[in-house]
């Protein structure tokens, strides 16, 4: 039975129109979780201000393979010390024993860079385009976090939800069903890890600008688990983020419906501690 859900948003300093559109939301008290990009120059710069939310919401990594320059060096994966997209690491992951290990170094970097800024280990941690979940990327995450962390103190995000509750919330339901695949054995992987992992999910959208994505938010709570989590993907648009990221639009769009969103009283907003297990 679920006694709530969490509402995080995605890509913290990918931009810092993204990232003041996120604060500006935290502020507010309309999420209660987002992961950040710990690779983007933005990051160090603002984490402090994330900071100030800490007790407020839940705060993470959003581990990212697919967008901008790693932190460190990768002749695999980024040749031209950029990302490739999210197929060619995809593939490479899969077949690729060096393309393995050079995703578990930048883990690696990735998480040292979010506890060197916010001098904590990361509540969560989830990928950009679900990398976190991809085969030959999804050991190396477990894995690490199992070793870093104690059993329990971290939770990661299962971006599958029963093909059910998808099709009952009738919201880009084709795109949500792939990525659920893509997800299929993640969820008893963490667990046999000691993971802590959501039971739920939703916020699959079409990024299309002219939905009314106030309605969208009020369908990704049909059929919810008992620890539900809804992604969005809120942000000011500036020239950075056109260049760097197909979904540029639909953003400020789901950030004036997350300003005004109130969710049902027998479903409030909660951090995932505060959720049923």
């Amino acid at each position: 039975m679920a006694n709530g859900f969490v509402l995080c948003a995605d890509d913290f300093a990918l931009t810092e129109g993204v990232s003041r559109s996120i604060l500006d939301l935290l502020g507010r008290g309309r999420l209660s979780a987002t992961g950040a990009m710990t690779n983007r120059p933005h990051w160090r710069r603002l984490a402090p201000e994330l900071g100030a939310f800490a007790e407020a919401a839940d705060l993470g990594l959003h581990f990212n393979l697919t967008c901008a320059a790693p932190l460190g060096s990768m002749p695999r994966l980024a040749p031209g010390g950029e990302f490739q997209a999210l197929g060619v690491v995809a593939q490479a992951a899969a077949v690729s024993p060096v393309a393995r290990r050079e995703i578990a170094a930048e883990f690696g970097r990735q998480l040292d860079a979010f506890e060197d800024a916010m001098g904590c280990p990361p509540d969560f941690v989830d990928g950009h385009q679900h990398v976190h979940v991809l085969p030959g990327v999804r050991r190396a995450v477990l894995d690490a976090l199992a070793r870093r962390y104690p059993a329990g103190s971290i939770y990661v995000r299962d971006p599958a939800d029963r093909i059910s509750a998808i099709r009952e919330r009738g919201v880009a339901v084709g795109k949500a069903l792939v990525i659920a695949g893509l997800a299929t054995g993640f969820r008893a992987a963490a667990l046999r890890r000691e993971l802590r992992v959501n039971r739920g999910f939703s916020g699959v959208a079409p990024f299309d600008p002219a939905r009314d994505f106030m309605a969208d938010l009020r369908r990704f709570l049909i059929a919810p688990g008992p620890a539900h989590l809804v992604m969005c993907h809120p942000g000011f648009v500036d020239d950075e983020l056109a260049r760097l990221d197909p979904v540029v639009a639909p953003r400020p769009v789901e950030h004036a419906a997350l300003a005004a969103f109130r969710p049902p009283a027998d479903m409030p907003m909660r951090r995932f501690r505060e959720l049923a297990a």
